[in-house]
């Protein structure tokens, strides 16, 4: 068994952490620490929940904590818990530079513990579909990928008067599909970035555009609080045809309704969901037809959890995937344009 705790008991801890945790075999979550004792979520039975955070510290059942607080505290309490002899996760982003990273990485190795960021969109099904379509080898020699992410909150950027890098777009959500990237293709050979603040200086970060370029094939992420529709989650060109995603994932759109994991059907794409390949097979003959929709499991993140710590397996997000994204992140900000 692998007994845990949250630091943070706000909307990351229930949202995308709890239902995924409490569902996974072998892993108990004992304590839950918040500065203040009342919170809109409802308590979990069995759990105990405390504003005093040495409950935590010298319980010696709890060997890992999770790191669920706004970014900008990642390291400090990822640190403090390495300290304090428990193995780490850290929700994304994982710090604010690559630096503290490796800081963070070279102390947990000098105490045999294990920290790790929390990339559950590895997970996705959108994600996880693509892939598949990529290695059935239907669409031939991949030569293009199209990743977006779009919303339309104007009013998000239009209320900001304050730029930081850590509260920016970039970083809130290019952790998600960076790590897609780089888990997937690996550390490209180039990349050019667009990163924008569209409402010009001084406001939020509120666009960007990033190209990752591995030999022949082209890897673009797009993201946008203007898109009033948004454009497809993914995009796949090869040699032979290609494959259209528009929707994606649905865990998220299930848990915002507290639709959760626990229902059978849970995060389950329906036809009308399905992306679409096409292509011209081995024959000359066309084809355009629906894909099933693989099925994504933010879950997979605590089974793995639980097999590097308890049975000393390797971490399912590697120490150098991590840093190079920060460094990514970083780059990004530093090229920004208004």
């Amino acid at each position: 068994m692998l007994t845990m705790a949250y630091i943070g008991n706000g909307k990351s801890t229930n949202r995308y952490h709890l239902p995924f945790s409490l569902k996974t075999e072998n892993v108990k979550v004992k304590t839950i620490y918040s500065r203040h004792e009342n919170s809109s979520w409802d308590k979990v039975p069995g759990v105990h929940y405390t504003t005093n955070l040495e409950d935590i510290w010298n319980d010696p059942e709890i060997q890992l904590v999770a790191i669920c607080l706004p970014s900008s505290l990642h390291f400090k309490f990822a640190k403090l818990s390495l300290e304090n002899g428990k193995n780490t996760l850290v929700e994304k982003p994982f710090t604010e530079t690559a630096e503290e990273a490796r800081e963070l990485f070279e102390l947990a190795k000098s105490k045999n513990l294990l920290v790790q960021c929390y990339q559950n969109r590895r997970y996705d099904s959108d994600f996880l579909t693509a892939q598949k379509i990529i290695e059935s080898g239907m669409i031939g020699e991949l030569l293009e990928v199209e990743m977006h992410y779009d919303y339309f909150r104007p009013e998000v950027p239009e209320n900001s008067t304050e730029f930081s890098a850590s509260s920016s777009y970039l970083y809130g959500h290019g952790c998600h599909t960076i790590d897609q990237v780089l888990s997937y293709f690996g550390d490209p050979d180039s990349i050019h970035y667009d990163v924008r603040q569209l409402l010009g200086p001084n406001r939020m970060n509120d666009y960007f555009d990033l190209d990752f370029y591995y030999s022949k094939i082209k890897v673009s992420v797009k993201s946008s609080y203007f898109r009033i529709k948004p454009r497809p989650s993914f995009v796949l060109y090869g040699k032979k045809g290609m494959f259209i995603k528009q929707e994606k994932d649905r865990q998220e759109e299930h848990l915002k309704l507290f639709y959760m994991p626990t229902n059978p059907d849970f995060g389950i794409d329906t036809p009308e969901h399905y992306g679409t390949v096409t292509y011209i097979d081995a024959d000359g003959l066309y084809h355009e037809e629906k894909v099933v929709s693989e099925i994504g499991d933010y879950s997979h993140v605590y089974e793995g959890l639980y097999e590097s710590i308890i049975n000393g397996k390797d971490k399912t997000v590697k120490d150098e995937e991590t840093i190079r994204q920060l460094e990514i992140l970083e780059e990004g900000i530093q090229s920004i344009k208004y």
